[in-house]
């Protein structure tokens, strides 16, 4: 789903001013700054924090005002964020219209999960839909992960959550009947076990296309980490010849579009320090089911600096990962495991690939068994002909 959506028409007696890139990275958030005392202020009554359709060409954004009170921002421009700037697609000196906002119908849907009503279906898709289009304020945002994690989001929810989060981007298909994939929930610094488990499944001919994440609550994320050593920004098209000739791949998953409402809820969750355990598992679920795969295994790190801090967390989120994962006869297994004290922390991806090689008997023992357990699951679980055997995957590992 696109970023920006067409627009037909320019509304009549719209305001125009002069587009100027600031060259302010706000992130996913679209900001415009104005001068407080500038006419088009003025007369529409514009106040910081108000929310303003821009419009240039064939694309409109709705972006956050904030004032400027000084000459940094001419009376007849708009002064626009890196976001803003990317989505409108503008050059400076661009004339754009600035106007009010039609009302955003999702957020009574946000209000009524906060009343106590469920989400159903057709709710999870607009609001959603809204999100991944920029129309929701990092306020609303806030609004909307509160709702669902004041109250548990129940089964029919998270999978109506899930549903919309892959229905909003884009997916990825193979030609193979098993599709594998691995999630760790994370949230300890250098603790890297996707470049060796693929390697391994890889190995033993089956399928796994592996999207990771850049840093989210460390120096350095997976994708970081692997960008040293290959690139990790791939197109869709080389994504299928990576795998189609190696089994395999890791990608950074913000590079194509496979369920871009997560990352955008991620960022807010991080202020907030909220992690609630269906949005947890509807963040997972719809990246991995965008990805194309069919069999997933979770790996959930338990602690007191990890996302997961109690074994009774540990078990809910557990359980409810695989009940979710009927849903389309997808196929799951989740462990946790113990990870006491605090994990050392690295500079970032380069300083974690020169561990790694300190650090690879440990590392390999804990693939192994994700490894190996993928191998049992499969052979268990799935009506393929020939399946592979533990007792394939090479001894000197």
């Amino acid at each position: 789903m696109s970023d920006v959506e067409p627009v037909t028409s320019t509304p009549a007696g719209a305001h125009y001013l002069r587009a100027r890139r600031l060259g302010v990275d706000t992130q996913y958030e679209a900001v415009v700054f104005m001068r407080k005392d500038c006419p088009v202020c003025r007369s529409e009554g514009f106040t910081a924090h108000n929310r303003l359709l821009l419009r240039s060409g064939e694309r409109h954004i709705i972006a956050t005002l904030y004032q400027v009170t000084t000459d940094l921002v001419a009376d007849d421009e708009a002064a626009l964020s890196e976001s803003a700037w990317a989505r409108l697609d503008l050059k400076d000196g661009d004339a754009i219209s600035i106007g009010h906002p039609d009302s955003l119908e999702s957020l009574s849907l946000v209000r009524s999960r906060i009343y106590g009503n469920a989400i159903n279906e057709s709710a999870a898709l607009a609001i959603i839909t809204d999100v991944v289009d920029g129309k929701y304020s990092d306020i609303h945002l806030s609004s909307f992960i509160t709702a669902c994690a004041a109250r548990p989001l129940d089964r029919r929810e998270v999978l109506a959550l899930t549903k919309a989060m892959v229905d909003a981007g884009d997916r990825l298909s193979w030609n193979a009947n098993i599709v594998l994939d691995k999630h760790s929930v994370g949230g300890l610094p250098g603790n890297r076990t996707t470049p060796i488990i693929v390697p391994i499944i890889a190995a033993l001919g089956l399928t796994m296309p592996k999207t990771s994440s850049r840093a989210i609550t460390s120096p350095a994320g997976t994708a970081d980490t692997m960008e040293t050593m290959a690139p990790v920004e791939l197109a869709t098209a080389d994504i299928h010849r990576v795998v189609e000739q190696e089994g395999g791949c890791i990608v950074w998953g913000g590079a194509i579009k496979l369920s871009p409402a997560d990352d955008i809820l991620i960022r807010v969750e991080r202020a907030l320090d909220l992690d609630s355990e269906g949005q947890m598992i509807a963040s997972v679920l719809s990246k991995k089911i965008a990805a194309g795969s069919t069999h997933l295994i979770l790996d959930l790190p338990v602690g007191p600096t990890a996302k997961v801090r109690s074994q009774q967390a540990a078990d809910a989120v557990s359980s409810g990962l695989v009940a979710a994962t009927d849903w389309q006869g997808y196929r799951s297994s989740a462990r946790s495991h113990r990870r006491p004290g605090r994990s050392a922390m690295c500079a970032g991806g380069a300083t974690r690939s020169e561990r790694s090689g300190h650090r690879a008997r440990r590392g390999a023992d804990r693939a192994w068994w994700l490894g190996a357990t993928w191998v049992r699951h499969v052979n268990r679980r799935s009506n393929a002909r020939q399946r592979p055997r533990v007792d394939e995957i090479p001894a000197n590992l």
